[in-house]
């Protein structure tokens, strides 16, 4: 297979640090809503990458739930394989990468547990096929068969026709960003790439970076 000419000229738009809003969580929320509006497939997929306290990193794709001004919040199981490797590091990455609009944006921070009211509250919101399967799956562990899973999901699912409570192995996280990277695809690879970065008053501070 080769791969070598496989190539994408990237044309669609600029990015100047001027036109950069001063806060990047605003600066953020402007993309995500243009991302939103250009009908891209999964434009909340957001790319978490963790490391244990091996040092060994892993990431997935997960989706975010909600953007405010402390961060950026998502939902999982606390006793998977991410949520082991956050209980060791609480620093982690974010990437969007929005290819229809030939932009990503890196982000760089310390995760930690939301309030378990909060946790409550989104887990009400689910659907209810999706709250039993909170409870049946132990995410990341090895499992003998499919069959099982869906029999311990038929089970859990009898034992709450109705109202399914949040299990407390699940819940939600908050990314507090300390740095953002606002890439855009530019011809013959000279990208715009625009840092934001904290100063010691907790002040945001932007830059631009070669590509």
């Amino acid at each position: 297979m080769d791969l070598h000419n496989i190539r994408e000229e990237y044309t669609k738009q600029q990015l100047s640090k001027k036109e950069c809003l001063d806060n990047p969580l605003t600066q953020f929320e402007k993309w995500l809503n243009e991302a939103i509006k250009s009908d891209i497939k999964e434009p909340t997929a957001m790319n978490l990458a963790t490391v244990n306290d091996s040092g060994q990193p892993s990431s997935r794709i997960v989706l975010l739930k909600e953007v405010n001004s402390q961060g950026f919040i998502f939902f999982t199981n606390y006793l998977s394989q991410k949520g082991k490797n956050i209980s060791q590091n609480s620093l982690v990455a974010l990437n969007f990468f929005w290819q229809e609009l030939q932009r990503q944006v890196r982000i760089e921070g310390k995760v930690k547990k939301i309030p378990e009211d909060q946790s409550d509250e989104y887990f009400s919101s689910r659907p209810y096929t999706s709250r039993i399967g909170a409870w049946a799956s132990k995410q990341s562990a090895v499992i003998s068969s499919k069959k099982l899973l869906l029999a311990k999901a038929a089970s859990i699912a009898a034992k709450y026709p109705f109202y399914v409570p949040r299990p407390a192995h699940w819940g939600g996280y908050i990314v507090v960003p300390s740095m953002f990277e606002f890439w855009q695809g530019r011809p013959s690879r000279l990208h715009d790439r625009i840092r934001y970065l904290l100063d010691q008053n907790g002040n945001w501070y932007r830059e631009r970076l070669s590509p």
